[in-house]
């Protein structure tokens, strides 16, 4: 969205890309209170979104607004770190570097509204990273899943991650009604919608269910949805904005907790962003794309 100029957020002119990353502390100014140099740490995207809602006061995002973690070097505020805690250490820094904006929105798109309740059914649309860490996430917290995705080839992949139902809405076009009738008629109560599929969604959700928006798929065309759908359904369409730093202290704990690995598609040197991007934008790509800055590579 930032590289066609849509995101709809402030994104400076000229400024290093990418909102997600894991780093080392490298050094600390004498007054900073925070991770200690050496730390393994994440980053916030919005540095100054501590807790609470989103608002234009946090609004600062890296790699939008402020420079980005494409790069063998960043400084940060302390407020925006995280320090990975020791039962996270078996995750490799790719593994990692995908929980502050794939994982975190997943998070937030599950607890941050309503909040997951026991016995609920989440659906999941596709399986990009917000989508699959849905999965990861809904079912250690102990709901019950249905996944859609277009490839049947991923559909394996659905249900090693704990998708309880997996349609192809390519296969299935109605899929809202193969969502109830796979819930007796109730619906999702919770619906990750990365898609922008509002109108199918919306027929998908239970009566008093929420739909986390979260982004939307480029080139579809704008969802139409009508006044007496949204009253029909009762449910809360609640636009995601990453999360906070407190949203994301509790995602690490969880992480850390049900033992969950991200899922990683690639993973590139720096020399080679161009050709992650290209791969990226291409669609194919299962899992999270990571670029990796080799241990003490030095460039003048």
């Amino acid at each position: 969205m930032i590289l066609e100029d849509r995101y709809v957020l402030p994104v400076r002119d000229g400024g290093i890309p990418l909102a997600e990353g894991v780093g080392v502390v490298a050094a600390a100014g004498p007054h900073v209170a925070g991770p200690a140099v050496g730390a393994r740490v994440l980053v916030n995207a919005f540095p100054r979104w501590q807790d609470g809602p989103f608002s234009l006061d946090v609004i600062d995002q890296i790699g939008g607004s402020l420079d980005g973690m494409l790069a063998e070097h960043v400084v940060l505020p302390a407020a925006a770190l995280v320090e990975i805690p020791d039962d996270l250490s078996d995750l490799t820094d790719a593994e990692a570097a995908t929980l502050p904006v794939a994982g975190l929105t997943a998070w937030n798109a599950l607890t941050g509204g309503r909040g997951l309740r026991s016995g609920d059914t989440v659906l999941t649309l596709g399986t990009g990273g917000v989508s699959l860490f849905a999965v990861q996430l809904a079912t250690a917290l102990g709901a019950r899943v249905i996944a859609t995705t277009g490839r049947d080839a991923r559909a394996d992949l659905l249900r090693e991650l704990g998708a309880d139902v997996v349609l192809n809405h390519r296969d299935t076009p109605d899929w809202p009604a193969a969502v109830r009738a796979a819930t007796g008629g109730r619906g999702a109560d919770i619906v990750v919608d990365v898609a922008g599929a509002l109108e199918l969604s919306l027929a998908a959700a239970a009566l008093g269910g929420e739909i986390a928006v979260v982004g939307f798929v480029a080139g579809r065309p704008a969802p139409t949805v009508d006044p007496y759908t949204i009253f029909a359904t009762g449910a809360t369409l609640r636009p995601v904005a990453i999360g906070s730093r407190a949203q994301l202290v509790e995602l690490v704990h969880t992480v850390g907790t049900h033992r969950i690995r991200p899922v990683l598609d690639r993973v590139y040197p720096f020399d080679d962003a161009p050709e992650a991007f290209r791969h990226y934008l291409g669609g194919s790509a299962l899992g999270k794309v990571v670029i990796t800055v080799a241990p003490n590579h030095e460039r003048n």
